[in-house]
């Protein structure tokens, strides 16, 4: 199998993200309320004092430092030559960027009788100018400071592609909302701020694309993603990350889930050269109950390099993370993961597990479960596992006929299918299938 080609093999000599570049793109929203651009001058600020990653930060222990660069890339000024297709399944309505542009055509609009009551889907620019309330209130009020601050404050000064989901009180939509964010060119960059706020006992479900599309180009993606729950809401988020072999990658949830609520994320790892996925969940209030999951396929050279904190701030809240990687060839991944119980928060019931399964003798798996509990009435739980594939599967399968590589892929789905299960829909079900089916095909 063919590694992960390097940065320097695609990149164009730019000089990355410079004053003058923010000040050309602050030019270019001129039209929006001045608080926005505002918010954007601060971030811009927060961005050149913060320093890059450095080895004596504990928050990126195991991760490559040296591959991180921000030199090279700039912001797409000419539409993407083309978009790839994504699997097809029944949606609600759905937003489309390519190369930080709506994509008209593609656009599926929000139904007139959700309009009607009070639902709003629309692009992250549109928001802040029709929606600056909501905006205001949401954006970034839970960050997720788990290390990499410097490219979330990036993130918020050159975001203008996202989209805003509100769901408005007792407001029950069946059929997922979708957001495709699509990269063509070398030497791209990308910033997606997607915001979603369900009020008390809505229900509703997203999935974000990220997808790059050229497999050999070298892109830069920082996104960010604020989900709200209010009380008793049931919010189910799905992100898909299929970048190019050469992009460098971050990406900060910030979940925070209300009284009686439930929020189920689940994240799917597959491209990039080097992919670092934080997630943040806050339990803020008796009944709050908090899902993370993420699947990943490591294959080549790659990193994926996963944080993520549990925050039990109130009594009778719960969370369940189960984080599944999959390692071929020289791939690393990093599990850092923590739990904290607040000492007000009783009868808090936690559960954290990163498990491993290694397809090469050359990959590497590096876990650092951790709990910080300081209440005394609580049942927390952490650990984490690394396995190979059982012999004795892998011959009973060829055996029968069916090849290594057919072996491993379904022996995999085994492995996947505890997380891939805690979907209700089948039809997203077999959607996150196609997916990793298709990196399978291309290894």
């Amino acid at each position: 199998m063919s590694s992960v080609p390097a940065l320097s093999d695609t990149t164009t000599p730019t000089p990355g993200f410079t004053s003058d570049r923010f000040a050309a793109h602050l030019a270019n929203r001129a039209d929006l309320p001045a608080w926005w651009l505002a918010a954007k001058q601060a971030a811009w600020n927060q961005y050149l004092a913060l320093p890059l990653p450095a080895r004596t930060d504990e928050r990126w222990r195991f991760s490559n430092l040296k591959g991180i660069t921000l030199d090279g890339f700039e912001l797409p000024t000419e539409p993407a030559t083309k978009n790839p297709h994504l699997p097809d399944f029944p949606r609600t309505a759905e937003l489309t960027f390519s190369n930080r542009r709506v994509v008209t055509r593609k656009q599926l609009p929000l139904p007139a009788e959700l309009a009607a009551k009070g639902v709003i889907f629309t692009t992250l620019d549109e928001a802040v100018r029709n929606h600056g309330d909501l905006v205001q209130k949401h954006f970034n009020q839970y960050p997720v400071a788990l290390g990499a601050e410097k490219f979330v404050a990036l993130n918020h000064a050159f975001a203008n592609t996202g989209a805003l989901l509100y769901v408005p009180r007792g407001v029950e939509i069946a059929l997922p909302f979708v957001v495709q964010h699509t990269l063509s060119g070398p030497g791209k960059a990308t910033f997606p701020h997607t915001l979603v706020i369900l009020e008390d006992q809505a229900k509703a479900t997203l999935v974000e694309f990220f997808v790059s599309a050229e497999a050999r180009s070298a892109h830069f993606a920082s996104g960010v993603n604020d989900l709200h729950a209010g009380p008793g809401a049931h919010l189910t988020y799905i992100g898909v990350q299929n970048w190019s072999d050469a992009t460098q990658a971050f990406q900060s949830n910030s979940i925070a889930v209300g009284r009686d609520a439930q929020v189920l994320s689940l994240n799917l790892h597959l491209g990039g050269r080097q992919a670092r996925h934080e997630s943040h969940s806050r339990l803020l209030a008796p009944g709050a109950h908090s899902e993370m999951l993420s699947l990943t396929v490591a294959h080549g050279t790659q990193e994926f390099d996963q944080r993520t904190l549990q925050s039990h701030q109130a009594p009778h809240t719960s969370s369940n993370l189960l984080y599944k990687n999959v390692l071929l060839d020289q791939a690393r991944t990093i599990f850092s993961g923590l739990i904290i119980v607040d000492p007000d928060a009783q009868k808090t019931d936690a559960y954290q597990s990163n498990r491993n399964l290694m397809l090469s003798d050359k990959a590497e798996a590096n876990s650092l479960p951790g709990l910080e509990i300081q209440a005394n009435d609580v049942r927390c739980t952490h650990g984490a596992t690394t396995a190979r594939i059982d012999p004795d599967q892998q011959f009973y399968l060829e055996s029968r006929g069916i090849k290594p590589a057919q072996a491993h892929e379904l022996l995999v789905f085994g492995f996947f299918e505890r997380v891939l299960s805690k979907l209700t829909d089948d039809h997203l079900h077999e959607a996150l299938r196609t997916f990793i089916e298709a990196k399978f095909k291309k290894l």
